[in-house]
Protein backbone atom coordinates (compact mmCIF):
# COMPACT_ATOMS: atom_id res chain seq x y z
CA UNK A 1 0.00 0.00 0.00
CA UNK A 2 1.08 3.70 -1.09
CA UNK A 3 1.49 5.78 2.23
CA UNK A 4 1.27 9.55 1.47
CA UNK A 5 4.43 11.55 3.00
CA UNK A 6 2.43 13.62 5.81
CA UNK A 7 4.33 16.65 7.77
CA UNK A 8 3.87 17.16 11.34
CA UNK A 9 0.80 18.80 12.18
CA UNK A 10 1.71 21.78 14.26
CA UNK A 11 -1.37 23.52 15.83
CA UNK A 12 -1.36 26.75 17.45
CA UNK A 13 -3.81 28.31 20.07
CA UNK A 14 -4.33 31.54 20.16
CA UNK A 15 -7.44 34.05 21.70
CA UNK A 16 -9.56 34.88 18.52
CA UNK A 17 -6.90 35.43 16.06
CA UNK A 18 -7.20 37.70 12.93
CA UNK A 19 -5.45 35.52 10.69
CA UNK A 20 -1.65 35.00 10.72
CA UNK A 21 0.95 35.14 13.90
CA UNK A 22 -0.48 34.18 17.28
CA UNK A 23 0.64 33.44 20.75
CA UNK A 24 2.04 29.87 21.37
CA UNK A 25 0.17 27.91 23.71
CA UNK A 26 -0.41 24.67 22.71
CA UNK A 27 0.84 22.22 19.86
CA UNK A 28 -0.11 18.87 18.52
CA UNK A 29 2.25 16.61 16.82
CA UNK A 30 0.51 13.83 14.74
CA UNK A 31 3.91 11.72 14.00
CA UNK A 32 1.29 8.81 12.94
CA UNK A 33 -1.70 9.76 10.84
CA UNK A 34 -3.76 6.91 11.30
CA UNK A 35 -7.31 6.96 11.90
CA UNK A 36 -6.46 4.77 14.54
CA UNK A 37 -4.82 6.94 16.73
CA UNK A 38 -7.81 9.11 17.45
CA UNK A 39 -9.70 9.21 20.38
CA UNK A 40 -12.74 7.51 18.27
CA UNK A 41 -14.80 4.62 19.23
CA UNK A 42 -13.97 1.18 17.70
CA UNK A 43 -17.70 1.24 15.70
CA UNK A 44 -16.32 4.45 14.14
CA UNK A 45 -12.87 3.22 12.78
CA UNK A 46 -14.43 -0.06 11.62
CA UNK A 47 -17.15 2.04 9.59
CA UNK A 48 -13.72 4.21 8.24
CA UNK A 49 -11.65 1.33 7.30
CA UNK A 50 -14.73 0.07 5.33
CA UNK A 51 -14.93 3.21 3.43
CA UNK A 52 -11.15 2.85 2.87
CA UNK A 53 -10.05 5.89 5.30
CA UNK A 54 -7.07 4.32 6.73
CA UNK A 55 -4.75 7.51 6.33
CA UNK A 56 -5.48 11.06 7.36
CA UNK A 57 -5.15 14.06 5.21
CA UNK A 58 -3.19 17.03 6.10
CA UNK A 59 -5.98 19.14 6.90
CA UNK A 60 -7.57 15.70 8.70
CA UNK A 61 -4.20 15.48 10.90
CA UNK A 62 -4.45 18.68 11.37
CA UNK A 63 -7.71 19.55 12.18
CA UNK A 64 -9.18 16.55 13.69
CA UNK A 65 -7.71 16.46 16.94
CA UNK A 66 -8.71 20.14 18.57
CA UNK A 67 -12.23 19.25 16.63
CA UNK A 68 -12.49 15.97 18.75
CA UNK A 69 -11.44 18.23 22.01
CA UNK A 70 -14.60 20.47 21.24
CA UNK A 71 -12.42 23.72 20.32
CA UNK A 72 -13.59 26.06 17.93
CA UNK A 73 -11.75 25.94 14.12
CA UNK A 74 -10.89 28.31 11.70
CA UNK A 75 -9.18 26.18 8.65
CA UNK A 76 -7.83 27.42 5.31
CA UNK A 77 -8.83 24.07 3.42
CA UNK A 78 -9.86 24.28 -0.36
CA UNK A 79 -12.62 21.53 -2.21
CA UNK A 80 -10.82 17.98 -2.18
CA UNK A 81 -8.63 18.00 0.85
CA UNK A 82 -10.80 15.76 3.28
CA UNK A 83 -12.32 18.61 5.21
CA UNK A 84 -16.02 16.64 5.04
CA UNK A 85 -14.85 13.80 6.68
CA UNK A 86 -13.25 16.28 9.22
CA UNK A 87 -15.85 17.98 9.97
CA UNK A 88 -17.98 15.09 9.99
CA UNK A 89 -16.27 12.91 12.08
CA UNK A 90 -16.18 15.29 14.59
CA UNK A 91 -19.50 16.19 14.82
CA UNK A 92 -20.52 12.31 14.69
CA UNK A 93 -18.81 12.07 17.70
CA UNK A 94 -21.24 13.77 19.77
CA UNK A 95 -24.53 13.19 18.57
CA UNK A 96 -27.27 11.45 20.57
CA UNK A 97 -29.66 9.15 18.26
CA UNK A 98 -32.36 9.02 20.39
CA UNK A 99 -32.45 12.99 20.47
CA UNK A 100 -34.52 13.27 17.14
CA UNK A 101 -33.94 17.14 17.19
CA UNK A 102 -31.28 18.97 14.97
CA UNK A 103 -27.74 18.65 16.82
CA UNK A 104 -25.34 20.24 14.03
CA UNK A 105 -25.77 22.28 11.45
CA UNK A 106 -23.66 22.72 8.65
CA UNK A 107 -24.17 25.56 5.94
CA UNK A 108 -22.84 25.56 2.22
CA UNK A 109 -23.14 27.90 -0.33
CA UNK A 110 -24.23 25.90 -3.27
CA UNK A 111 -26.87 22.77 -3.67
CA UNK A 112 -24.27 20.69 -4.99
CA UNK A 113 -21.76 20.96 -2.05
CA UNK A 114 -24.47 20.65 0.18
CA UNK A 115 -25.92 17.52 -1.68
CA UNK A 116 -22.50 15.69 -1.60
CA UNK A 117 -21.95 17.00 2.36
CA UNK A 118 -24.71 15.38 2.97
CA UNK A 119 -24.22 11.97 0.97
CA UNK A 120 -20.77 11.59 2.67
CA UNK A 121 -21.97 12.42 6.42
CA UNK A 122 -24.31 9.52 6.08
CA UNK A 123 -21.67 7.36 4.86
CA UNK A 124 -19.78 8.62 7.63
CA UNK A 125 -22.70 7.50 10.13
CA UNK A 126 -23.34 3.88 8.72
CA UNK A 127 -22.43 2.89 12.59
CA UNK A 128 -24.49 4.98 14.38
CA UNK A 129 -28.13 3.84 13.84
CA UNK A 130 -30.91 5.62 12.18
CA UNK A 131 -29.08 8.72 12.26
CA UNK A 132 -31.14 11.30 9.81
CA UNK A 133 -29.40 13.68 7.66
CA UNK A 134 -31.75 16.60 6.02
CA UNK A 135 -30.81 18.68 3.35
CA UNK A 136 -32.59 22.34 2.87
CA UNK A 137 -31.90 23.80 0.11
CA UNK A 138 -33.55 26.54 -2.41
CA UNK A 139 -34.47 25.24 -5.82
CA UNK A 140 -36.47 22.23 -4.07
CA UNK A 141 -40.33 22.17 -3.01
CA UNK A 142 -40.02 23.16 0.82
CA UNK A 143 -43.30 21.58 1.54
CA UNK A 144 -41.72 18.13 1.51
CA UNK A 145 -38.82 19.77 3.87
CA UNK A 146 -41.22 20.77 6.26
CA UNK A 147 -42.84 17.60 6.40
CA UNK A 148 -39.18 15.80 7.19
CA UNK A 149 -38.34 18.61 9.64
CA UNK A 150 -41.43 17.61 11.44
CA UNK A 151 -40.19 13.84 11.83
CA UNK A 152 -37.34 15.14 13.08
CA UNK A 153 -33.55 15.40 12.33
CA UNK A 154 -30.25 15.12 13.56
CA UNK A 155 -28.00 16.63 11.10
CA UNK A 156 -29.10 19.69 9.04
CA UNK A 157 -27.43 20.54 5.77
CA UNK A 158 -28.50 23.26 3.79
CA UNK A 159 -27.91 26.63 2.25
CA UNK A 160 -28.11 30.15 3.74
CA UNK A 161 -31.17 31.34 2.05
CA UNK A 162 -33.10 28.50 2.50
CA UNK A 163 -32.42 28.02 6.36
CA UNK A 164 -33.33 31.79 6.87
CA UNK A 165 -36.79 31.07 4.81
CA UNK A 166 -37.23 28.28 7.40
CA UNK A 167 -36.72 30.38 9.92
CA UNK A 168 -39.01 33.06 8.81
CA UNK A 169 -41.42 30.68 8.87
CA UNK A 170 -41.15 28.69 12.14
CA UNK A 171 -40.75 25.32 10.68
CA UNK A 172 -36.56 24.88 11.72
CA UNK A 173 -35.72 25.54 15.53
CA UNK A 174 -31.91 25.65 15.94
CA UNK A 175 -32.01 26.13 19.84
CA UNK A 176 -30.37 22.14 20.11
CA UNK A 177 -27.35 22.90 17.76
CA UNK A 178 -24.26 22.02 19.29
CA UNK A 179 -21.90 22.04 16.31
CA UNK A 180 -22.10 24.54 13.66
CA UNK A 181 -19.83 24.35 10.52
CA UNK A 182 -19.49 27.05 7.80
CA UNK A 183 -18.39 25.31 4.90
CA UNK A 184 -16.52 27.42 2.21
CA UNK A 185 -17.37 30.51 3.95
CA UNK A 186 -15.73 33.02 1.64
CA UNK A 187 -17.81 31.80 -0.79
CA UNK A 188 -21.18 31.87 0.92
CA UNK A 189 -19.70 35.95 1.60
CA UNK A 190 -19.06 36.13 -2.58
CA UNK A 191 -22.52 35.54 -3.19
CA UNK A 192 -23.92 37.60 -0.56
CA UNK A 193 -24.78 35.53 2.49
CA UNK A 194 -23.22 37.28 5.16
CA UNK A 195 -26.47 39.03 6.41
CA UNK A 196 -28.61 35.43 6.71
CA UNK A 197 -25.07 33.77 8.35
CA UNK A 198 -25.12 36.12 10.67
CA UNK A 199 -28.92 35.94 11.40
CA UNK A 200 -28.89 32.19 11.32
CA UNK A 201 -25.80 31.90 13.48
CA UNK A 202 -27.62 34.26 16.09
CA UNK A 203 -30.45 31.62 16.83
CA UNK A 204 -27.95 29.00 17.81
CA UNK A 205 -26.93 28.25 21.33
CA UNK A 206 -23.38 30.33 22.65
CA UNK A 207 -22.50 27.45 24.32
CA UNK A 208 -21.90 25.72 20.67
CA UNK A 209 -18.86 24.27 18.58
CA UNK A 210 -17.99 26.68 15.34
CA UNK A 211 -15.96 25.31 12.76
CA UNK A 212 -14.93 27.56 10.14
CA UNK A 213 -13.16 26.25 6.72
CA UNK A 214 -12.63 28.92 3.90
CA UNK A 215 -9.85 28.46 0.93
CA UNK A 216 -8.72 32.30 1.44
CA UNK A 217 -9.68 34.76 4.82
CA UNK A 218 -10.93 37.89 3.55
CA UNK A 219 -11.49 40.65 6.06
CA UNK A 220 -15.34 39.80 6.62
CA UNK A 221 -14.14 36.04 7.44
CA UNK A 222 -12.20 37.59 10.07
CA UNK A 223 -14.97 39.56 11.33
CA UNK A 224 -16.97 36.84 11.37
CA UNK A 225 -14.63 34.75 13.47
CA UNK A 226 -14.16 37.37 15.92
CA UNK A 227 -17.49 37.71 16.91
CA UNK A 228 -18.91 33.87 16.72
CA UNK A 229 -15.95 32.00 17.80
CA UNK A 230 -14.28 31.56 20.96
CA UNK A 231 -10.44 31.20 21.08
CA UNK A 232 -10.30 29.38 17.59
CA UNK A 233 -7.69 26.94 16.78
CA UNK A 234 -5.98 28.22 13.73
CA UNK A 235 -5.11 25.48 10.89
CA UNK A 236 -3.66 26.16 7.26
CA UNK A 237 -3.10 23.45 4.97
CA UNK A 238 -1.38 24.34 1.05
CA UNK A 239 -3.54 21.68 -0.85
CA UNK A 240 -2.46 23.34 -4.31
CA UNK A 241 -1.63 20.12 -7.06
CA UNK A 242 1.50 19.20 -7.10
CA UNK A 243 3.78 19.78 -10.05
CA UNK A 244 4.73 16.14 -10.93
CA UNK A 245 1.02 15.07 -10.65
CA UNK A 246 -0.74 17.94 -13.10
CA UNK A 247 0.84 18.77 -16.27
CA UNK A 248 -0.56 21.93 -17.60
CA UNK A 249 -0.47 22.93 -21.57
CA UNK A 250 -1.64 25.81 -23.39
CA UNK A 251 -2.90 26.51 -26.90
CA UNK A 252 -3.37 29.54 -28.54
CA UNK A 253 -5.46 29.54 -31.59
CA UNK A 254 -4.35 31.02 -34.53
CA UNK A 255 -6.05 29.58 -37.88
CA UNK A 256 -9.59 27.84 -36.64
CA UNK A 257 -12.18 28.73 -34.31
CA UNK A 258 -12.28 28.04 -30.97
CA UNK A 259 -14.85 25.48 -31.05
CA UNK A 260 -12.76 22.94 -33.79
CA UNK A 261 -9.62 23.47 -31.52
CA UNK A 262 -11.53 21.90 -28.67
CA UNK A 263 -12.58 19.17 -31.43
CA UNK A 264 -8.66 19.21 -32.25
CA UNK A 265 -7.92 18.43 -28.32
CA UNK A 266 -10.98 16.13 -27.96
CA UNK A 267 -9.79 13.42 -30.74
CA UNK A 268 -5.98 13.64 -29.84
CA UNK A 269 -6.34 13.17 -25.76
CA UNK A 270 -9.53 10.90 -25.92
CA UNK A 271 -9.93 11.78 -22.27
CA UNK A 272 -12.27 8.81 -20.59
CA UNK A 273 -13.48 11.70 -18.35
CA UNK A 274 -13.28 15.58 -18.63
CA UNK A 275 -14.64 18.92 -17.43
CA UNK A 276 -14.37 22.11 -20.01
CA UNK A 277 -14.77 25.44 -18.49
CA UNK A 278 -17.03 28.17 -19.94
CA UNK A 279 -17.18 31.68 -18.90
CA UNK A 280 -20.65 31.89 -19.20
CA UNK A 281 -24.30 30.19 -18.94
CA UNK A 282 -24.85 31.11 -23.37
CA UNK A 283 -20.90 29.85 -23.97
CA UNK A 284 -21.59 26.27 -21.82
CA UNK A 285 -24.88 25.58 -23.71
CA UNK A 286 -23.82 26.02 -27.36
CA UNK A 287 -20.97 24.39 -26.75
CA UNK A 288 -22.46 21.46 -25.41
CA UNK A 289 -24.80 21.45 -28.45
CA UNK A 290 -21.62 21.25 -30.76
CA UNK A 291 -20.05 18.78 -29.14
CA UNK A 292 -22.92 16.60 -29.36
CA UNK A 293 -23.33 17.25 -32.97
CA UNK A 294 -19.70 15.87 -33.53
CA UNK A 295 -20.33 12.62 -31.79
CA UNK A 296 -19.20 13.43 -27.89
CA UNK A 297 -21.20 12.54 -25.03
CA UNK A 298 -21.42 15.76 -23.35
CA UNK A 299 -23.80 17.62 -21.12
CA UNK A 300 -23.94 21.72 -19.60
CA UNK A 301 -24.40 22.39 -15.90
CA UNK A 302 -25.29 26.12 -15.32
CA UNK A 303 -27.28 27.45 -12.65
CA UNK A 304 -30.99 27.81 -14.79
CA UNK A 305 -30.57 23.89 -14.51
CA UNK A 306 -34.08 22.25 -12.11
CA UNK A 307 -32.20 20.49 -9.46
CA UNK A 308 -33.25 17.27 -10.54
CA UNK A 309 -31.85 17.80 -13.93
CA UNK A 310 -28.60 18.74 -11.88
CA UNK A 311 -28.34 15.64 -10.04
CA UNK A 312 -29.39 13.53 -13.02
CA UNK A 313 -26.28 15.33 -14.96
CA UNK A 314 -23.88 14.61 -12.18
CA UNK A 315 -25.12 10.95 -11.60
CA UNK A 316 -24.67 10.48 -15.63
CA UNK A 317 -20.85 11.85 -15.29
CA UNK A 318 -19.80 10.03 -12.35
CA UNK A 319 -20.96 6.41 -13.59
CA UNK A 320 -19.45 7.22 -16.96
CA UNK A 321 -22.48 7.42 -19.05
CA UNK A 322 -22.15 10.88 -20.23
CA UNK A 323 -18.22 11.35 -19.53
CA UNK A 324 -17.79 15.09 -20.87
CA UNK A 325 -19.30 17.90 -18.77
CA UNK A 326 -19.33 21.48 -19.56
CA UNK A 327 -19.54 23.72 -17.06
CA UNK A 328 -19.68 27.22 -15.58
CA UNK A 329 -17.18 27.81 -12.51
CA UNK A 330 -20.44 29.27 -10.47
CA UNK A 331 -22.62 25.62 -11.24
CA UNK A 332 -18.94 23.45 -10.56
CA UNK A 333 -18.49 25.16 -7.22
CA UNK A 334 -18.01 22.24 -4.63
CA UNK A 335 -17.75 19.38 -7.18
CA UNK A 336 -15.29 17.03 -5.92
CA UNK A 337 -14.47 14.36 -9.07
CA UNK A 338 -12.75 11.21 -8.09
CA UNK A 339 -10.15 10.42 -10.44
CA UNK A 340 -10.87 13.12 -13.53
CA UNK A 341 -8.80 12.70 -16.04
CA UNK A 342 -8.49 16.13 -17.33
CA UNK A 343 -9.39 19.62 -17.21
CA UNK A 344 -9.91 21.85 -20.16
CA UNK A 345 -10.29 25.74 -20.15
CA UNK A 346 -12.46 26.39 -23.27
CA UNK A 347 -12.08 30.18 -22.15
CA UNK A 348 -9.64 31.18 -19.89
CA UNK A 349 -11.36 33.86 -17.09
CA UNK A 350 -9.53 37.15 -16.27
CA UNK A 351 -8.67 35.58 -12.46
CA UNK A 352 -5.53 33.31 -12.33
CA UNK A 353 -7.09 32.10 -9.02
CA UNK A 354 -9.86 30.93 -11.28
CA UNK A 355 -8.09 28.69 -13.34
CA UNK A 356 -5.95 27.85 -9.95
CA UNK A 357 -9.12 26.92 -8.92
CA UNK A 358 -10.69 24.89 -12.06
CA UNK A 359 -7.62 23.20 -12.50
CA UNK A 360 -7.00 21.55 -8.96
CA UNK A 361 -9.65 19.35 -9.50
CA UNK A 362 -7.53 17.11 -11.41
CA UNK A 363 -4.13 15.61 -9.98
CA UNK A 364 -5.39 14.53 -6.82
CA UNK A 365 -4.47 12.46 -3.69
CA UNK A 366 -1.40 11.21 -5.79
CA UNK A 367 -2.69 10.50 -9.26
CA UNK A 368 -1.66 12.39 -12.44
CA UNK A 369 -3.86 14.71 -14.30
CA UNK A 370 -4.13 16.98 -17.19
CA UNK A 371 -4.76 20.62 -17.67
CA UNK A 372 -5.77 21.90 -21.61
CA UNK A 373 -6.35 25.74 -22.00
CA UNK A 374 -7.28 27.22 -25.31
CA UNK A 375 -6.14 30.80 -25.45
CA UNK A 376 -5.72 33.83 -28.56
CA UNK A 377 -2.86 36.41 -28.81
CA UNK A 378 -4.93 38.62 -27.28
CA UNK A 379 -5.27 36.79 -24.10
CA UNK A 380 -1.48 36.97 -23.09
CA UNK A 381 -1.97 39.10 -20.44
CA UNK A 382 -4.11 36.28 -18.76
CA UNK A 383 -1.49 33.79 -18.90
CA UNK A 384 1.10 36.36 -17.48
CA UNK A 385 -0.97 36.46 -14.54
CA UNK A 386 -1.35 32.73 -13.96
CA UNK A 387 2.61 32.90 -14.34
CA UNK A 388 2.85 35.61 -11.73
CA UNK A 389 0.69 33.48 -9.40
CA UNK A 390 2.27 29.84 -9.59
CA UNK A 391 5.77 31.48 -9.79
CA UNK A 392 6.40 29.55 -12.79
CA UNK A 393 6.46 29.31 -16.56
CA UNK A 394 3.99 27.99 -18.80
CA UNK A 395 3.91 25.42 -21.61
CA UNK A 396 2.42 27.06 -24.60
CA UNK A 397 2.14 25.88 -28.65
CA UNK A 398 0.12 26.63 -30.98
CA UNK A 399 -3.02 24.51 -31.72
CA UNK A 400 -1.74 23.43 -35.40
CA UNK A 401 1.48 21.88 -33.95
CA UNK A 402 -1.02 19.25 -32.78
CA UNK A 403 -1.85 16.19 -35.05
CA UNK A 404 -5.16 16.13 -36.20
CA UNK A 405 -6.98 13.24 -35.43
CA UNK A 406 -9.35 11.79 -37.72
CA UNK A 407 -11.29 9.12 -35.17
CA UNK A 408 -14.53 9.30 -34.22
CA UNK A 409 -15.17 10.39 -30.83
CA UNK A 410 -15.09 7.26 -28.32
CA UNK A 411 -18.22 6.02 -27.32
CA UNK A 412 -19.28 6.06 -23.28
CA UNK A 413 -18.68 2.79 -21.59
CA UNK A 414 -22.02 2.91 -19.60
CA UNK A 415 -25.67 3.80 -19.64
CA UNK A 416 -28.24 4.73 -17.00
CA UNK A 417 -31.43 3.48 -16.17
CA UNK A 418 -33.58 5.90 -14.20
CA UNK A 419 -36.12 4.20 -11.83
CA UNK A 420 -38.86 6.40 -10.16
CA UNK A 421 -38.49 4.98 -6.79
CA UNK A 422 -36.24 6.38 -4.35
CA UNK A 423 -34.97 6.70 -0.56
CA UNK A 424 -39.07 8.03 0.21
CA UNK A 425 -40.07 4.10 -0.87
CA UNK A 426 -37.13 2.72 1.54
CA UNK A 427 -35.81 1.43 -2.32
CA UNK A 428 -31.93 0.66 -1.19
CA UNK A 429 -28.80 0.13 -3.65
CA UNK A 430 -29.03 -3.98 -2.63
CA UNK A 431 -32.43 -4.05 -4.06
CA UNK A 432 -31.78 -2.79 -7.53
CA UNK A 433 -28.95 -4.84 -7.46
CA UNK A 434 -30.47 -7.77 -6.74
CA UNK A 435 -33.83 -7.73 -9.13
CA UNK A 436 -31.31 -6.92 -11.75
CA UNK A 437 -28.74 -9.83 -10.95
CA UNK A 438 -31.50 -12.30 -9.94
CA UNK A 439 -31.68 -15.72 -11.24
CA UNK A 440 -28.55 -14.55 -12.84
CA UNK A 441 -30.63 -12.55 -15.82
CA UNK A 442 -28.10 -9.87 -15.10
CA UNK A 443 -24.18 -10.53 -14.69
CA UNK A 444 -23.34 -8.27 -11.76
CA UNK A 445 -19.80 -7.17 -13.39
CA UNK A 446 -22.04 -5.52 -15.82
CA UNK A 447 -23.82 -3.31 -13.28
CA UNK A 448 -21.89 0.11 -12.59
CA UNK A 449 -22.57 3.03 -9.27
CA UNK A 450 -26.16 3.06 -8.40
CA UNK A 451 -27.26 6.57 -6.60
CA UNK A 452 -30.58 6.98 -4.54
CA UNK A 453 -32.33 10.01 -4.16
CA UNK A 454 -35.24 11.07 -2.39
CA UNK A 455 -37.97 9.79 -5.49
CA UNK A 456 -35.79 8.44 -8.07
CA UNK A 457 -33.06 6.00 -8.19
CA UNK A 458 -30.27 5.90 -11.12
CA UNK A 459 -27.96 2.69 -11.89
CA UNK A 460 -25.33 2.42 -14.16
CA UNK A 461 -25.24 0.04 -16.71
CA UNK A 462 -22.99 -1.53 -19.32
CA UNK A 463 -24.11 -0.43 -22.99
CA UNK A 464 -23.88 -3.95 -24.39
CA UNK A 465 -26.73 -5.22 -21.51
CA UNK A 466 -28.75 -1.72 -21.62
CA UNK A 467 -32.04 -2.91 -23.21
CA UNK A 468 -32.13 -6.35 -21.78
CA UNK A 469 -31.44 -4.76 -18.11
CA UNK A 470 -34.44 -1.98 -18.81
CA UNK A 471 -36.62 -4.24 -19.83
CA UNK A 472 -35.51 -6.88 -16.66
CA UNK A 473 -36.92 -3.85 -14.28
CA UNK A 474 -39.81 -3.31 -16.49
CA UNK A 475 -41.39 -6.42 -16.40
CA UNK A 476 -40.36 -7.85 -12.87
CA UNK A 477 -40.20 -6.31 -9.39
CA UNK A 478 -38.13 -4.17 -6.72
CA UNK A 479 -39.25 -5.02 -2.80
CA UNK A 480 -42.47 -6.63 -4.33
CA UNK A 481 -43.38 -3.19 -6.02
CA UNK A 482 -43.10 -2.24 -9.58
CA UNK A 483 -41.35 1.21 -10.78
CA UNK A 484 -41.59 2.77 -13.95
CA UNK A 485 -38.02 2.65 -15.52
CA UNK A 486 -36.38 4.32 -18.58
CA UNK A 487 -33.10 4.33 -20.27
CA UNK A 488 -31.75 7.87 -20.42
Amino acid sequence: MHVPHQKVATLVYGRRPAIGPVSLSFEYSLTDPLFSVLPLSAALIANLESLNYLWMTPIQARSLPPILEGRDLIAKAKTGSGKTAAFGIGLLTKLNPRFYAPQALILSPTRELSAQTAGEIRRLARFLPNIKVLTLCGGQPIGPQIGSLEHGAHVLVGTPGRLQDHLSRGTLSLEKIQTLVLDEADRMLEMGFFDDMVRIIRQIPARRQTLLFSATYPDRIRQLSAEFQNEPVAVSVDEMTSDDQLEQLFYRIDTMTRQKALIRLMRHYRPESAVIFCNTKQCCGELTEYLQDQGFSAAALHGDLEQKDRDRILVQFANQSSPILVATDVAARGLDIKDLQVVINYELFPRPDVYIHRVGRTGRAGKSGLALSLYEKREQHKLDAITKFQGKPLHCETIDQLPDNPEAAMPPLMATLCISGGRKQKVRPGDILGALTGESAIDAATIGKIDIFDFWSYVAIKQDVAERALQRLKTGRIKGRTFNVKLI
